[in-house]
């Protein structure tokens, strides 16, 4: 079987989130052929989303029925004329950045919970706590080792659960206020994205101040962030909010992978009932307004407040209602970043078949 027979075989693999099959999209970058054996690179930018690894699968299956031995790499083109020399973390395929319009909406649990979710999947993670003012993940986390310097001066962050600390929280005294103006913001939050040796990631989750400040504009402006997670609660107060949010990544053309709703429903141990103590579906009806994707809900647990204070993400737990509605959030970020990446490529390719130059 040559080239041509194995991209006609392919032909029958649909994306089931672009609705087409991923030859028509673009999506399969090389075929090489060697005998039995068959190389495929597919342009897949979000590892170990539960979309992507179902269209590898379906994709050595179709092949391995034809006799066929398929090794499938993922590669996604860069997006701009940069070189690696010239880019801002190279080594990092997703920068997920977890906002919200206000505080106490559960911001900081959500990022921690998605980043060892990730982790849990098989991602190679990282977990930036940009929030400069009050960082609170190595509390969440239980850790407490402080990142490593090399002799080149670079910080080598710390591991737990899988998962590359760096926190402002790291390098102040635990008690420490920070008192910081812009310009100062803007250094320390290069200094700690550029100067720590972070690796090769696959996602770095960036927990950002509540608010629309400094540290969100330096985010935006230095980093090369694939979307956004906004974090509310079912209230009007949070929604009104968690709009300024929607409106800063909209002016910053940062793409929102969906609202996630913290704090809903809570189921009385006692006595069995239901309370919307903070509403009911607000984040849900917020995400349709604006035609954004719905993550889910997280249900008001005091669970996830002992997991936050004793530093075990909740996530990791087996068996249980919150720990699965924070599994099926990170499994909806990881797939909607795919979605991203596909949705480009494949516009960026058919631009090119209509280019008249071609």
């Amino acid at each position: 079987m040559d080239e041509a027979a194995v991209r006609d075989r392919l032909r029958t693999v649909e994306d089931p989130e672009l609705g087409d099959d991923i030859v028509s999209l673009g999506l399969v970058n090389d075929i090489t052929v060697d005998g039995d054996e068959v190389a495929i690179d597919l342009a897949l930018g979000a590892p170990y989303s539960p979309s992507e690894s179902d269209i590898a699968a379906e994709v050595r299956e179709t092949l391995t029925a034809e006799d066929l031995e398929p090794d499938l790499t993922a590669s996604v083109p860069d997006r701009d004329d940069l070189t690696s020399e010239d880019q801002v973390l190279p080594n990092v395929k997703n920068v997920i950045a977890v906002a919200s319009g206000k505080g106490g909406v559960g911001k900081s649990t959500v990022a921690v919970n998605l980043a060892a979710g990730l982790s849990q999947l098989g991602a190679r993670v990282g977990l930036f706590d940009a929030d400069v003012y009050g960082p609170n993940v190595p509390r969440m986390v239980d850790a407490d080792e402080p990142p490593m310097a090399t002799e080149d001066e670079t910080l080598v962050p710390p591991e737990k659960y899988g998962v590359k600390l760096m926190s402002m929280a790291f390098l102040t005294g635990e008690d420490d206020p920070v008192i910081w103006r812009g310009p100062m913001v803007h250094k320390v939050i290069t200094q700690l994205t550029e100067d720590v040796e972070w690796g090769h990631l696959d996602y770095l989750v960036v927990d950002l101040p509540p608010g629309t400040g400094d540290t969100q504009l330096t985010m935006l402006q230095t980093m090369p962030v694939t979307g956004a997670v906004i974090v509310t609660t079912p209230q009007d107060v949070a929604l009104d909010d968690a709009r300024k949010g929607l409106e800063m990544f909209a002016k910053h053309d940062t793409v929102v992978l969906g609202i996630a709703e913290n704090m809903s429903t809570f189921a009385c141990p006692d006595c069995g009932g239901e309370h919307d103590i903070f509403g009911s579906g607000g984040g849900e009806d917020f995400a349709e307004e604006h035609e954004l994707p719905f993550l889910g809900s997280i249900p008001l647990d005091p669970a996830v407040r002992e997991g936050g204070d004793g530093g075990k993400p909740t996530v990791l737990k087996d068996d249980d209602t919150t720990s699965d509605a924070l599994r099926t959030i990170t499994e909806n970020v990881a797939n909607n970043t795919g979605i991203v990446h596909r949705q480009a490529i494949s516009q960026s390719r058919r631009n090119e078949a209509a280019s008249p130059d071609r």
